[in-house]
């Protein structure tokens, strides 16, 4: 897949895309992700946007282990004006939005088209996947080891890239039998996954390749970085940038993150090096 559909636009997967990240929560794992101010959700959306992002991923609520579940009517409250205002201002903004639940999607769809990303994999709501399909939306299927209350429970597996590939092989056969193919992989890092675990995944990200879809990978500021060197996650941008570089080399084809011009700068230096060795 060399591109997807939004709104009516053309989304190029030639290159790699950077997917920004803003969390409309009080309670996201990294503080300077946090937002509640609609002003300066809009102003971070402006500056995202200066730094290179090509997505804008907005989410609700948080999906660090053990964090509190909100209401539908909660995450409407804290999704809707938001991106109602930044749909005003930057009206050809390609959105995602971090949800897996139905019933938020048609009011804000309301609003413009967006990318679904859903942390679920259709099993808590098979609705979203339903949304998706009927209105041809780029969906994003990501593996997850139980639900975030209790998904860093003591997580086993006997080969993780071979377990994830297997329940992605079953979730794509789900899709595309509903004729949908604007389907994004993301393997799930942190989710259900050990730091030996997570550190497997990106040393076997190529297996994902056999898809032939995009793949994005989420390891921003993540424990697997701040657990391993003793550090907290504003102090994770170094290994992030490390760690983007090897995803890249890899197969990703979306970063999902923070720092928006730390990660342009990091595809800018790979697409470099891709146009010297070819």
């Amino acid at each position: 897949m060399d591109s997807l559909v939004l709104g009516g636009r053309l989304i190029s997967l030639h290159e790699p895309l950077i997917m920004g990240v803003i969390n409309i929560t009080p309670d996201s794992f990294y503080k300077n992700s946090r937002f509640s101010d609609l002003g300066r959700i809009v102003e971070r959306v402006g500056e995202m946007i200066i730094e290179g992002a090509d997505i804008i991923d907005f989410g609700a609520f948080s999906s660090r282990p053990g964090a509190d579940m909100i209401s539908v009517e909660e995450e409407l409250d804290r999704l809707g004006p938001s991106m109602e205002e930044v749909f005003k201002v930057y009206p050809d903004i390609n959105i995602s939005l971090d949800t897996y639940r139905s019933e938020v999607l048609n009011p804000l769809f309301s609003l413009g088209s967006f990318i679904i990303n859903d942390i679920t994999a259709f099993s808590l709501d098979a609705k979203v996947l339903d949304f998706a399909v009927q209105h041809n939306l780029p969906y994003v299927l990501m593996h997850m080891k139980g639900l975030p209350i209790n998904m860093q429970d003591d997580p086993s597996y006997t080969d993780v890239c071979l377990e994830v590939i297997n329940f992605m092989a079953l979730k794509l056969h789900q899709i595309k039998s509903r004729d949908h193919h604007q389907v994004i992989i993301d393997p799930g890092f942190g989710f259900g996954k050990s730091i030996a675990h997570n550190y497997q995944l990106l040393g076997g990200l190529n297996a994902f390749k056999i898809f032939d879809l995009p793949l994005m990978v989420g390891i921003s500021r993540k424990s697997m970085i701040c657990k391993t060197l003793e550090i907290s996650p504003e102090q994770a941008l170094n290994g992030t940038t490390a760690l983007h570089m090897i995803a890249l080399q890899n197969g990703a084809k979306i970063l999902r993150v923070h720092d928006v011009k730390e990660a342009r700068e990091c595809v800018s230096l790979w697409n470099l090096l891709q146009a010297a060795v070819k």
